[in-house]
């Protein structure tokens, strides 16, 4: 398992300067991880910096919250591949989970799926405030809407990736659609046993630490 082929390179914070995306991008060119996610103003600084390198580009959409309208989550999303990104972490709209308006929630997913085509989509759940049963319900609202991936956190709730959400997750979802891990993978070992589980990507800061310790 080469870990460097599933490692989301993140720099999501609010106070990320120019300078710190310009070294996320030389991090992920270096360690040959698979892709960098950033928000929306960065793209075009980490488009040029990573052309030609084969690293994806990945942005977010109604981030952290979820509570955006549809119709801005959506406008995110399609400008975003406008900008170059590869794929799309969107933020459920974890309030409509919570009251119990599933059909909202399936589809927004739905409209932001549609909005970017054959464009990857990953949906945030932010397991931390769900129950068991709005988990696996949320993801098979995912599937059902058309998304690629269901992913774990944001990292700015209380409480990031768990192993047994990951777990419960890869019961429920099989292999229609891939799992991200993401908020508090530090190491390798911890993302390893992420993918163990059944994670197909690991969101994560620390990319570049994990590879340099290995090598």
């Amino acid at each position: 398992m080469l870990l460097e082929n599933y490692i989301d390179h993140t720099l999501l914070k609010p106070d990320a300067s120019i300078l710190e995306i310009e070294k996320l991008c030389e991090e992920a060119k270096t360690y040959h991880l698979y892709a960098v996610c950033v928000h929306g103003c960065h793209l075009e600084t980490c488009k040029e910096a990573l052309y030609g390198t084969g690293v994806k580009l990945v942005t977010v959409a109604g981030f952290p919250t979820g509570a955006h309208l549809t119709e801005t989550k959506c406008f995110e999303a399609r400008l975003g591949i406008e900008l170059g990104a590869d794929e799309i972490d969107m933020v459920m709209n974890i309030g409509w989970m919570k009251s119990g308006d599933y059909g909202l929630v399936g589809a927004e997913i739905a409209q932001v799926k549609k909005t970017i085509g054959d464009k990857v989509l990953k949906v945030i759940l932010e397991t931390c405030y769900l129950d068991r049963n709005e988990k696996r319900l949320a993801c098979e609202m995912a599937i059902g809407a058309g998304a690629d991936f269901v992913k774990t956190s944001t990292g700015f709730g209380p409480l990031g990736a768990t192993l047994e959400d990951v777990a419960l997750i890869k019961q429920w979802v099989g292999d229609a659609i891939g799992i991200k891990a993401s908020g508090g993978i530090k190491d390798a070992a911890t993302a390893k046993k992420y993918l163990s589980m059944g994670a197909s990507r690991i969101g994560t800061s620390s990319g570049a630490a994990m590879l340099a310790a290995l090598n």
